[in-house]
């Protein structure tokens, strides 16, 4: 694309929209139909206090962002943003950051402190824009959380999964918005992945499978030190996750 478009973000509520999205799945992972949301949920998700957005260049839908309203501890609401996508065509081009800020933006207007949701750890481009771009945490990290599934993107491995927190109101995640400096935690242990992670997928699995599990284990052995990813580091040959304490007091106010 040689020019960056104009892109509209604007809530879906249409059964036609819905069904936009539905196809825009198809297109980004590959699902097989047993796997692709439906439109039953997109409706759901609009009805119940969820978000459902798109992001329009003219009258084509490019991408879009489903969460759905979630409840933990029998008090605390959130939000679990399940599945955002980008059509292949409108990488890179800011759309998903768009998307996010739409939703923090609802999410500040309604009270609701925190927004989650999961990724791949082998994904290091969405890890740099959990973690850098938009503040996100993690502290907890899934073994298989979906099962094997169809997409040629998850190159027949576990569905491994991350859990980002996005306290949108904390001063880590406004001062990541305006690009002005706030200070750290120490750095106590990293996780490095290397950059050839999805090529490896598709040319040598059982590698990839090993830098999996090796993955898996340094995340789950952090976690039990008490440890959070606060951080993510890039090199030309490596991903690096930055792991240091979290205190809860750092949802609003960083030490």
């Amino acid at each position: 694309m040689s020019a960056k478009p104009e892109i509209e973000i604007r809530a879906l509520t249409t059964h036609r929209e819905f069904a936009e999205a539905v196809e825009i799945q198809r297109e980004i992972w590959g699902f097989a139909d047993l796997e692709l949301l439906p439109v039953r949920l997109f409706v759901v998700a609009e009805k119940v206090g969820g978000h459902v957005f798109g992001a329009y260049h003219g009258s084509r839908m490019v991408a879009f962002l489903l969460a759905i309203p979630g409840l933990r501890g029998g008090s605390r609401f959130y939000l679990h943003s399940h599945m955002l996508g980008v059509l292949k065509e409108y990488n890179d081009l800011g759309i998903g950051r768009l998307l996010k800020l739409r939703q923090r933006e609802d999410a500040v207007a309604r009270g609701i402190e925190l927004v989650e949701w999961t990724f791949d750890p082998l994904e290091l481009k969405n890890a740099f824009f959990n973690l850098e771009r938009l503040g996100a945490i993690i502290r907890r990290y899934v073994e298989n959380q979906y099962g094997v599934s169809t997409s040629f993107l998850h190159g027949g491995l576990p569905t491994d999964r991350c859990t980002a927190e996005w306290w949108v109101s904390s001063e880590r995640v406004k001062a990541l918005l305006e690009n002005r400096p706030f200070q750290r935690p120490l750095i106590e242990e990293r996780i490095a992945v290397p950059v050839g992670i999805a090529r490896l997928k598709t040319e040598d699995p059982k590698e990839a499978k090993r830098i999996q599990q090796r993955v898996r284990e340094s995340f789950t052995a952090g976690f039990r030190r008490g440890l959070a990813v606060v951080g993510f580091e890039r090199s030309e040959d490596f991903g690096t996750y930055l792991l240091g304490p979290w205190h809860e007091a750092w949802k609003q106010h960083e030490a």
